[in-house]
């Protein structure tokens, strides 16, 4: 596993990712340094990496959880639900690669909006 800090409107995440081929990819990749997107409760946003979904890719995702989207080659960081979740769940508009997980507290999350500046970068 990799440790990677997330950065975004004055808050910082800590995070690792894991040791997949989709993993690697992004952490050497770092620095990245993109803008927020927002789909509920989820921020994405584009980077320099491109993959194919997984064996392991799914849509349907747990708190905290670092995903890459094939379609749109997308850092997606899931914390709640989306607009096309069920209740109780967290789904992503299409399966995603799960490089990574945040460690610790989410709730700043939700102050992130589109456009705001975020950057990624080895810890």
């Amino acid at each position: 596993m990799y440790e990677i800090v997330i950065e975004s409107g004055g808050f910082c995440w800590k995070a690792v990712v894991y040791d997949t081929p989709t993993g690697r990819l992004i952490y050497n990749s770092l620095p990245i340094s993109s803008t927020v997107n927002r789909w509920g409760d989820e921020v994405y946003f584009s980077i320099p990496v491109s993959a194919e979904i997984e064996p392991e890719g799914r849509d349907l995702l747990k708190e905290g959880e670092l995903g890459y989207w094939p379609d749109g080659n997308a850092f997606c960081i899931f914390f709640g639900p989306t607009p096309i979740s069920a209740e109780g769940e967290i789904r992503a508009a299409s399966a995603v690669n799960i490089f990574g997980k945040i460690e610790g507290d989410l709730k700043n999350l939700k102050k992130l909006t589109d456009g705001m500046k975020i950057e990624v970068k080895r810890a």
